[in-house]
């Protein structure tokens, strides 16, 4: 069976409550100060099967001063039911409340005139064209009118007809999106603990499945359902629905919470939007202004900076804008929300999120970011998904990043990933995503950097790698980082050798005197043997008396990295030959002892004719190099 959601809208007495009850037979004022004051304070909710639809009902508050809680049922519905009693006429919350629903981008509804039995009939006409003056050129200028009186039952089984036939009407909704419930109720039931109810915009929540309520992000399951009071074991978008959730406490539950799939959706504080600003706006709507977001049913304080280059957007147009909230909201593209001013607290306009992860932009980029923003507002997934990453810059996107921000399901999301892959616009860097252009700019830079240090370090082997990102990549995923490296290195730009970077035409060929103490300084170290002289000492022997400063250091670093000598530890080097030697006389120990292969400290001393001053450090370089493996006292030989 089809499910369609039907919000009531209109000023205070009007008759939307009563036209529910008549309409259902169940009374959707449930407070009992409804009831005492005759007055609709909160949500009320009731459904009506006709044929093969199901009508739910969301009744909402039609006094000034509620509707922050008539907002709160608005998102979400198919229909408005504009309710106008026709002993008063067009008011004013019909004005606003009808103002909500377009600015909510509601799609169809009717007109009711209510409470027929009250004025004579001739009157009932002059209605009509009020009503019909109010909704010119709106979703609502075609819309059928129906005159009602919920006392005589006058005009109701026309009513129904017509519900049913714009019900019939209404599309299937969006199946691009994963599932999302704002809650706009939350209660404890006895024997069954917290139960939050909404209604589900898109997707679908089984029983038992695993979600999570936003914000801030609490893990819960779902330990039953309910679709217009009915246990069901799933329900689907469109539907209202009840869900008894485990694994939370009551108290943690509020109204404005959104329950979603577990680990799938961020909240938000900062995001870039159109905003339409009513015509009726007392004035133009001003950068650092203090508002009254409304997403869903939440409602949160925040500030608006205009994006505009008048820094205002007037009243009766439209104009990009980014919103900073004072707390975090769950948002994604696409959604409509509401703007409401501080003080006094009056509709003021609305419009739609187009990038909910935005960062604060600086004055001079205003024009890149309105172009972008233009085209998000038209672009298909492909395009708004390298939009996306270009807004990122070189932070780069992951692609969890984006799913938050769109709340698009898998399908759609790799089906928009590899659209923006093959238009060459963005590069995958192991599951970050970067434009193309700030891939390129980063590669360039590392190629400057490598050039920049070869001229000042003419001696060093290269670059470091960790000291190359710092520089460069200091705010950039390390993915995108060995992605820029690997590249460059499959074009034969740079050559990576272990923990350095180093242009291919870099060499490390010495002449003159340099070449002549490089040369003395091997003699010094072959000659020594397993007795090596300390570091300052051999490059003053090396020199002859000249300073031989930090040069004299470069080139014992160049041999070192040509594997002449062997650091051992950090004021210990021995010459290749004289390890490789001693090496040699430990197996040729081992295979006079098998099947034991030991040795102990005493016997390799004994062996290479050393003091404990060189045994103990060489035996702990053998043990790292895993030519021996300490066992208690001794070492065995591989």
């Amino acid at each position: 069976m089809k499910s369609v959601i039907v919000g009531t809208a209109g000023h205070i007495d009007h008759g939307k409550s009563a036209l529910v009850r008549a309409l259902t037979g169940s009374d959707p004022d449930r407070l009992p100060e409804e009831k005492r004051r005759g007055i609709t304070i909160d949500l009320g909710f009731a459904d009506l099967e006709l044929d093969d639809v199901r009508l739910g009902f969301v009744d909402v508050p039609g006094h000034e001063r509620f509707v922050k809680n008539m907002l709160a049922g608005a998102h979400g519905i198919d229909l408005v039911a504009l309710v106008i009693a026709a002993d008063e006429g067009v008011m004013p919350q019909t004005r606003e409340h009808f103002e909500i629903c377009r600015l909510l981008d509601v799609r169809g509804g009717l007109i009711v005139i209510t409470k027929t039995d009250l004025v004579e009939e001739e009157l009932i006409p002059l209605v009509v064209s009020e009503a019909k003056e109010l909704v010119a050129g709106s979703f609502l200028h075609d819309a059928p009118i129906v005159a009602v009186s919920t006392k005589t039952q006058s005009g109701m089984d026309e009513l129904k007809s017509i519900l049913l036939g714009l019900a019939r009407e209404v599309p299937a909704r969006p199946a691009e999106l994963v599932s999302l419930l704002p809650v706009d109720r939350a209660f404890k039931l006895k024997g069954f603990g917290p139960v939050v109810t909404g209604t589900l915009i898109a997707g679908e929540i089984s029983e038992g499945e695993e979600l999570e309520l936003l914000p801030p992000a609490l893990k819960v399951r779902a330990r039953g359902l309910q679709v217009h009071g009915k246990q069901v074991s799933k329900a689907v978008a469109g539907q209202r629905t009840a869900v008894n959730l485990g694994g939370i406490e009551a108290s943690s539950i509020q109204r404005g919470m959104v329950l979603a799939p577990a680990g799938r959706l961020r909240p938000v504080q900062i995001m870039d939007v159109v905003v339409e600003v009513l015509p009726g706006a007392s004035r133009a709507l001003r950068s650092r202004a203090r508002i009254r977001f409304h997403l869903h049913a939440a409602e949160v304080m925040g500030r608006i900076r205009i994006l505009e280059e008048s820094r205002e957007i007037p009243p009766g147009t439209k104009g990009f804008a980014q919103i900073r909230l004072e707390a975090p909201v769950v948002a994604h593209a696409d959604e409509r929300f509401i703007i409401r001013s501080y003080s006094p607290s009056v509709t003021v306009g609305g419009g739609k999120i187009l990038d909910p992860f935005a960062k604060k932009h600086r004055g001079k980029d205003l024009a890149r970011v309105r172009r972008n923003l233009t085209t998000l507002m038209q672009g298909n997934p492909a395009t708004r998904f390298s939009l996306f990453v270009d807004a990122a810059r070189e932070h780069g996107f992951r692609l969890e990043q984006i799913a938050a921000g769109t709340a698009w399901d898998d399908s759609v999301l790799a089906a928009a990933a590899q659209g923006a892959l093959e238009s060459a616009t963005v590069v995958d860097c192991e599951g970050v995503f970067i434009t193309r252009k700030d891939f390129e700019q980063l590669a360039a830079e590392v190629m400057d950097e490598v050039s920049a240090h070869h001229k000042r370090e003419p001696l060093s082997r290269g670059l470091a790698r960790e000291t190359l990102r710092e520089r460069k990549f200091g705010h950039t995923p390390v993915e995108v980082f060995r992605c820029v490296l690997a590249r460059l290195e499959r074009d034969g730009q740079i050559v990576l050798e272990k923990d350095v970077v180093r242009s291919p035409a870099h060499t490390l060929e010495l002449a003159g005197p340099d070449a002549e103490f490089r040369d003395r300084l091997e003699r010094i170290f072959r000659k020594a043997g397993l007795e090596p002289p300390s570091l300052e000492a051999a490059l003053r022997e090396a020199g002859a008396g000249i300073e031989v400063g930090n040069r004299g250091r470069k080139i014992l670093q160049l041999l070192l990295d040509g594997k002449k000598l062997v650091r051992v530890d950090a004021s210990l080097i021995f010459h290749r030959e004289a390890v490789d030697s001693l090496v040699e006389k430990l197996r040729a120990y081992a295979a006079k002892n098998e099947p034991h292969r030991r040795i102990d400290v005493v016997a390799f001393k004994e062996l290479a004719g050393l003091s404990r001053k060189y045994a103990i450090p060489l035996l702990e370089f053998l043990d790292r190099e895993k030519i021996t493996r300490r066992q208690g006292d001794s070492r065995i030989i591989f």
